[in-house]
């Protein structure tokens, strides 16, 4: 599905992300792997039992990538020219092994670029939830996008 021209975009637009995703503990090692992050929180169960959360915590980069990788096919995809920002980013609970989240959108601003008139700037909330309904994670985006051709 393709990403919407910045012509499209209303402020107060919302988008429901499909699909859902269940983090499993791969997830969580391959990007404390790959991030090089050892915090023992993220990847040693007897140290995460000992703390308040009372198991692994997973690690916040894979929540981030994931809320941002689940809005990119229904507001970017082939239709930006550069992300400029992330903005705010706000991790209010935790999240664990097991649990299933889910990611929301809303466009927040919308600006004209002087630089470039086939391109405007939209400002993005996104919001990732868990099976609760609680967020766990919530930033602002500002994209580049390309206007419709004409």
């Amino acid at each position: 599905m393709p990403g919407r021209y910045y012509d499209e975009w209303r402020i107060g637009d919302r988008i429901a992300h499909q699909p859902h995703r269940t983090v499993t503990e791969t997830d969580n090692l391959l990007i404390s792997a790959l991030t090089h992050n050892p915090q023992p929180l993220h990847l040693d169960a007897d140290y995460a039992a000992a703390t308040e959360f009372g198991r692994i915590v997973v690690n916040g980069t894979f929540t981030f990538a994931l809320m941002v990788g689940l809005s990119v096919g229904d507001t970017t995809l082939g239709t930006l020219v550069a992300n400029l920002g992330y903005d705010k980013v706000r991790m209010p609970k935790p999240v664990f092994i097991g649990d299933t989240l889910r990611a929301e959108t809303e466009a927040i601003a919308l600006k004209d670029s002087k630089s470039r008139p086939e391109a405007g700037i939209v400002t993005f909330e996104h919001r990732m939830l868990n099976q609760q309904g609680e967020i766990v994670c919530v930033c602002e985006r500002t994209a580049l996008m390309q206007r419709r051709p004409s």
